[in-house]
Formats: C-alpha cells, sequence, structure tokens
C-alpha cells in the first residue's frame, strides 16, 4: 500500500442506528457484560471473544449499539484505554478487510471477493478473484510498542494457519492479515501466550503465506474507523 494521509475505511453509523456511551460494572462470562448505562444497568453481547485482561477494567467508558433482535439489551461497540478507544465488534473485520483489498492495499484492484469459502472442514474468510485465499484476524492486544495475536490459546487460529499452509502447497496464494485497533509500531505472534500458534505462524510464513497488517483507528465522535498505515512484522 503506498503511504497516504489516515482515510476512512469504514463508518459504524453505516452498521448502527443508534449508540450510546456507557461504563463497565463487569464481565460475567466471554459473551456478556453488565454495563451502566443512563437508563440503568443493563448486558451488552461481546462478540470478541479474548481475555481482554487489560481492556475490560471496571469503570472503563464503553460505546453500545443497540440490540432489538438479540437477547441482550446492546452490542458491544468499543472501550476506551487511556486516550484511545479499542474497536470490539468483531463482525465488523471482514467488510474491513473487504474495502481494504478493494482499495488496493495488497497492492492490487481485485475483480472478486468472495467470503467465508469453505475448504474441507474449514472456512477461510476471504478467496480473492479465485485463486488468493486470506484469514482475518483482529488484535487488541499490546505490550509496549508491539501488538500481539492470540490473546489467549487458540486452536482454530493453528488449524487456520495449517489450512493457509496446505493451500499454498498446492499453488494457491495464501495470506493472513492482522487488523490492529491499538497504537503499535510492529506485530508479533505471542509465544508467551500461545506458544504452539507462534510455531505455527513461523512455519506457515517459511511455507510462502504471506503477513499484511494495518494500524487501525477508531473515533466514536465521527464513527469512523481509519486507516493509519501498514503494521510491519517485528
Amino acid at each position: 500500500m503506498k503511504s497516504r494521509r489516515p482515510y476512512e475505511v469504514l463508518n459504524v453509523k453505516e452498521l448502527f442506528k443508534e449508540l450510546t456511551f456507557a461504563s463497565l460494572i463487569e464481565r460475567i462470562n466471554r459473551f456478556c457484560a453488565l454495563v451502566r448505562t443512563k437508563t440503568g444497568v443493563r448486558k451488552a453481547h461481546i462478540s470478541d471473544t479474548g481475555r481482554l485482561k487489560e481492556l475490560f477494567l471496571p469503570g472503563s467508558p464503553l460505546l453500545l449499539a443497540e440490540n432489538p433482535k438479540g437477547k441482550l439489551d446492546y452490542k458491544l461497540v468499543a472501550v476506551k484505554s487511556g486516550e484511545d478507544w479499542v474497536f470490539l465488534h468483531t463482525p465488523a473485520h471482514l467488510l474491513i478487510a473487504e474495502r481494504l483489498i478493494r482499495e488496493g492495499f495488497l497492492g492490487f484492484y481485485p475483480k472478486e471477493i468472495r467470503k467465508e469459502v469453505k475448504h474441507g472442514k474449514s472456512r477461510i474468510d476471504l478467496l480473492i478473484d479465485g485463486n488468493f485465499y486470506l484469514e482475518v484476524k483482529g488484535c487488541n492486544l499490546v505490550k509496549g510498542c508491539t501488538c500481539l495475536f492470540p490473546d489467549a490459546p487458540t486452536e482454530r487460529g493453528r488449524k487456520h494457519l495449517q489450512e493457509l499452509i496446505l493451500l499454498r502447497q498446492r499453488g494457491f496464494r495464501t495470506g493472513v492479515l492482522f487488523l490492529a485497533f491499538r497504537p503499535c509500531s510492529c506485530f508479533s505472534p505471542n509465544a508467551g501466550t500461545d506458544p504452539l500458534f507462534a510455531k505455527s505462524f513461523k512455519r506457515a510464513l517459511s511455507s510462502g503465506v504471506e503477513f499484511f497488517g494495518v494500524k487501525l483507528r477508531f473515533l466514536p465522535e465521527t464513527g469512523g474507523i481509519y486507516v493509519d498505515g501498514e503494521l510491519p512484522l517485528c
């Protein structure tokens, strides 16, 4: 991707009609948080099932979207950490990735992008122009200036890397795109939390699986998610 000023890749107003600010009381389980809104204590659905311990602190400011069709009152959109808002609505990841790719982030402009393409017993996030399989991962853990993935052991993530290796061996182009939603300077697999994923990641790169990373910023005052440059490997 050519160097350019930050630009908006997605606006959450495209996804949600109304947004509301709240604060975190506690995370009840992987999928549910107890939150305090202007109308009282409510429950919000968490789509990002990572541990997120450094983000989910009591009293942390939250941005929520109404969830009229769900069992819980709200969907959790973002959490504030320090001066930054961290986007946590994982269902938007593929849409963000698709728009990045159509903007030429991978170095070309595709004719066709298919989502969640079945391969064997798995589904690969994106198939580009019929011959380029791409997995998309969200990255919300930062230590120092390094973005790390995963923040919890992920058998699913290791399986995805193995699928990409096998597809590469069959002659397809393959890659993994990491969306970094927190300020950082480079990316590294989190060997301390999941050494097996780190080994699989290293093996994938040596097998020809390509790495792509992008730094993103979310601004609740505009609702925009902005591209803030490429994220290199450490």
